[in-house]
This record gives structure tokens, C-alpha cells and sequence, in this order.
């Protein structure tokens, strides 16, 4: 069973950064993990992925604005946000699930249901 607790979101003006951080305990490796945000009345929608420490992959509507990376050693994966804008606003989720990935490949944006374990999520509320 693995275990993912989100922290880091808060409420910014837009134009502001922050940095998402996802501990991740437990038995086993995951070797996919990603980001996902929900904002009400809307889908769950993913934000960026990473395959391991290496491949990344980003929505279109965040990329150049926001970071995946991930540290192994702390076993934990991070989301740094700038530009930020008010249709950022959203419960962000932290998502893992242990994959088959092409040499090369990424992990997948979505749906959703192709992550096995998520954590409880962080708000994330950008103002302007």
C-alpha cells in the first residue's frame, strides 16, 4: 500500500508562484506519478507527469509556467507553479501508479483512472 500526502497550496494573486510537494510512503515503486487538479463542477483533469526522475510530460494550458520534478531519495515529487492565473484555481492531487513505459515514453495525462493510488489533495486559489 502506498501512501501520498499533499501539501504546499494555498491562495495567491495571479501572476504569483507556489510549490506543491508530495510525500509518498508505503511498499512499493510507482514508477509513474503526476499532478491532477479538479475545480468544482469540473473533471479531474491531469497537470504533468513524470516517468521515474526523467521524462515529463505538461498539459498544454500549464506548460512553460509549471515544473514537475521528483527526488528519489526523499521520495518526493514536487509541482513549482508560476505565472499563476485565476483558472488555475483547483484541488490539486498527487498520483502514482506503477506502469509499463516506452523507452523514451511518458506517463500519461489521463483519465484519471489509469493512476492507481492518490492522495487527500491541496487547494490551490489564485485571485486577481
Amino acid at each position: 500500500q502506498v501512501q501520498l500526502v499533499e501539501s504546499g497550496g494555498g491562495s495567491v494573486q495571479a501572476g504569483g508562484s507556489l510549490r506543491l510537494s508530495c510525500a509518498a510512503s508505503g511498499y512499493g515503486y510507482n514508477n509513474c506519478m503526476g499532478w491532477f487538479r479538479q475545480a468544482p463542477g469540473k473533471e479531474r483533469e491531469g497537470v504533468a507527469t513524470i516517468v521515474s526522475d526523467r521524462t515529463t510530460t505538461y498539459a498544454e494550458s500549464v506548460k512553460g509556467r509549471f515544473t514537475i520534478s521528483k527526488d528519489n531519495g526523499k521520495n518526493t515529487l514536487y509541482l513549482q507553479m508560476n505565472s499563476l492565473k485565476p483558472e488555475d484555481t483547483a484541488m490539486y492531487y498527487c498520483a502514482a501508479v506503477r506502469r509499463t513505459v516506452l523507452l523514451g515514453g511518458g506517463c500519461p495525462l489521463g483519465p484519471p483512472a489509469e493512476y492507481r493510488y492518490w492522495g487527500q489533495g491541496t487547494q490551490v486559489t489564485v485571485s486577481t
